[in-house]
């Protein structure tokens, strides 16, 4: 059987640097940078262990807007946090615009969702909330 691995996410972006910097500034993810083998510039972030490569989208290439959630596909992205309720009030502090406020989904479990950049929407989870 073949195995596969987990390699990355690919996020587009009109401004990749912007994007890249807004997860860095909410999240403290590590932002790499490198020169792709075309020569062009390429940002890749590093949030959690998990890797993000970051397309810079040409003005001129036409894209489709990004859907409201609920939707069929890939809906959002999950980060695991302790502590929900101060990190949403520290988010926010940040400007972070939040879509579900802090809620209770069943005992010990809270979640908050908010939206990033090119509306990617953020799943915070406390598995530990007490």
């Amino acid at each position: 059987m073949t195995k596969f691995v987990y390699d990355h996410v690919h996020l587009r972006s009109p401004n990749a640097d912007e994007t890249a910097q807004w997860y860095e500034r909410m999240f403290g993810a590590e932002i790499i940078r490198s020169i792709q083998s075309d020569g062009r510039p390429r940002v890749d972030m590093n949030l959690g262990g998990v890797t993000i490569f970051i397309a810079q989208v040409p003005e001129e290439q036409a894209v489709a807007q990004p859907p409201q959630p609920p939707y069929l596909g890939l809906e959002h992205i999950g980060l695991r946090v302790e502590g929900i309720d101060a990190v949403v009030a520290a988010l926010k502090e940040k400007g972070a615009e939040f879509t579900v406020e802090p809620k209770t989904i069943r005992p010990g479990v809270r979640i908050a969702f908010l939206r990033g950049p090119q509306n990617v929407h953020i799943e915070l989870l406390d598995r530990n909330a007490a």
